[in-house]
């Protein structure tokens, strides 16, 4: 069996058991932590967690992060300035995480989830360098009632995770689900 499949074997049998409703929006948080290096892989069998969470009596619905800030700085009124000058996007980039939570909101608003739907959050990669997936996670979580996915391409080892394995990573409250070992 492969890394892909144990990962949704893990996922599986987390997702399979039963919720608390009384925990903090931190602890409803799980990140499904795989090599950088799969995620093609990743975003071909997305349709198996989806799967595993509906076969779990759970609805699952699918928020991309991967265009986002593409979309975000096309909308800048001075977008063509930042795409001749790069360095100065650092002037305006704290306003990026806001409107990944303004996109979310609407998402949402939308698809109505409630406190027994995964929201599953796939590109997290695309945030590399932009922002940091805590400080995300932190914005997205308390707008969840059910429980936040997050496909996460990078590392965890000892309650610390890398995004890519690029740089120091962060501790965070959210289950960690591996290929390497269960929750």
């Amino acid at each position: 069996m492969g890394k892909i499949e144990r990962l949704q074997q893990s996922y599986k049998k987390f997702i399979e058991i039963p919720w608390k409703s009384d925990i903090a929006p931190a602890q409803r948080v799980i990140f499904c932590v795989y090599d950088e290096h799969e995620e093609r892989s990743i975003r071909a069998k997305i349709d198996e967690f989806e799967l595993a969470t509906k076969q779990a009596n759970h609805r699952w619905i699918l928020f991309s992060l991967t265009n986002t800030f593409p979309e975000w700085l096309g909308c800048q009124k001075y977008a063509k300035s930042y795409f001749n000058k790069p360095d100065i996007i650092t002037q305006i980039l704290p306003q990026y995480p806001l409107y990944i939570k303004q996109k979310f909101e609407k998402f949402i608003n939308e698809k109505s989830p409630d406190e027994n739907t995964v929201i599953a959050l796939s590109g997290v990669g695309s945030l590399f360098g932009l922002i940091k997936v805590k400080e995300l996670v932190d914005i997205l979580a308390p707008l969840t009632k059910g429980r936040l996915v997050i496909f996460f391409p990078g590392s965890y080892e000892g309650n610390n995770y890398r995004l890519l394995d690029g740089y120091d990573g962060w501790n965070y409250l959210a289950v960690p689900i591996t290929a390497n070992k269960e929750f």
